[in-house]
């Protein structure tokens, strides 16, 4: 019996409701013994986080509320940034290049549940796909990368305050972000390098809201054995270990040099300096290395992998604008202008009714002077 024969067959018992989500299913069914045959595939097809009818608008409404919450909250941290030169810092020279990574990285596996919503068409080319991956997987090795220059210069301005402005100079800024950006990217090249060089895969068929490379190594039935050995490496030494020793070794300094302070205003005031920093360290290392037994309470590994891609990003801003008074103040100066302007609009609506009232109130008293 061939396709279309057995979907006539089909469609004459099946409500309407249910008709498209078969076809739909059939369509995979027919896609995977297709690419069984281990041939090369031009497109994959994003399968997302869920397929169920009805839970497809509650899971692009949460989605997109994600989105919308991470661009505004990170784009609000960029616009103070560089809209206030009392933020003209170091420190937040960082943060701005962190916001942008935020956001990069949240596009990259979101917008893909969007689009296949809006569009109903959850096709991506082989390129796009390779793309994908690679930018996923450079912005998350930049992000550990960009937390550890932080580390150093919070390092700087704690443990060697006097000669923190002329170490931290604004060349050596730009040049930090630029080594962890050229580093984040650069490192990934060879993995998705042989990658997009896998001859064939068994299914196009990708279980997962955006083309993750765990994912494509599974489908592929080309020999992974040397690409699984480089992702080990990079993500137990090159991506894990060495950020980690990066950011953890400057606040072991800096956990030194407070204990050595005696007064306990000026204990406070040196933590108080990084503690928003290293809340975001301690928040992305543990999302990132959650004991397998933790992931599992979360009923799916795509959901685990919705909150990792979420959490860091969401909660960013939101930590350094309720921990850190400058960014509050800095804030308050951005809206106050805003703030104004709405005070006026309404005092200059309420002034045409206190008139009319005062010429009313002036007419019942000549009124009553000619009674």
């Amino acid at each position: 019996m061939d396709h279309n024969a057995g979907t006539r067959i089909l469609n004459a018992g099946i409500p309407n409701e249910g008709l498209l989500s078969l076809q739909r299913d059939l369509f995979y069914l027919k896609t995977i013994k297709m690419n069984k045959t281990n041939q090369t595939v031009s497109y994959f097809i994003i399968r997302g986080i869920s397929e169920l009818p009805e839970l497809m608008l509650p899971v692009f409404l949460l989605v997109l509320l994600l989105y919308l919450s991470i661009l505004s909250g990170n784009m609000t941290i960029l616009l103070l940034v560089f809209g206030d030169h009392r933020l003209h810092t170091p420190m937040y020279f960082f943060l701005a290049n962190l916001s942008i990574l935020d956001i990069s990285s949240t596009a990259v596996t979101l917008h893909k549940i969007l689009t296949a919503f809006v569009t109903g068409n959850r096709t991506v080319s082989f390129a796009e796909c390779m793309a994908h991956a690679y930018f996923f997987m450079a912005l998350q090795c930049t992000i550990l990368l960009m937390l550890a220059a932080m580390s150093y210069d919070r390092f700087l301005a704690i443990c060697n305050p006097l000669h923190y402005h002329m170490v931290m100079s604004p060349k050596l800024c730009v040049l930090l972000a630029f080594l962890c950006w050229l580093a984040g990217f650069v490192e990934v090249i060879h993995h998705i390098y042989l990658l997009s060089h896998f001859t064939c895969y068994t299914s196009n068929y990708v279980d997962h809201f955006f083309c993750s490379v765990l994912q494509l190594i599974k489908l592929s039935c080309s020999d992974t054995s040397l690409l699984k050995l480089l992702i080990d490496i990079q993500s137990t030494f090159i991506s894990g270990l060495l950020p980690l020793l990066m950011t953890v070794i400057p606040y072991i300094f800096i956990i030194l040099a407070i204990l050595k302070i005696h007064s306990s205003t000026g204990r406070h005031k040196a933590f108080y300096t990084c503690s928003s920093h290293l809340t975001v360290v301690i928040l992305l290392y543990v999302t990132l290395y959650l004991p397998p037994t933790l992931k599992d309470t979360l009923g799916s590994p795509k959901l685990f992998s919705l909150f990792n891609a979420v959490a860091v990003p969401l909660l960013n801003p939101l930590i350094y604008s309720l921990k850190n008074t400058e960014v509050k103040s800095a804030m308050k100066r951005l809206f106050k202008p805003l703030h104004d302007s709405l005070n006026q609009y309404f005092n200059f609506q309420q002034t045409p009714k206190k008139s009319g009232q005062c010429v009313k109130n002036a007419s019942q008293q000549i009124d009553l002077s000619f009674d």
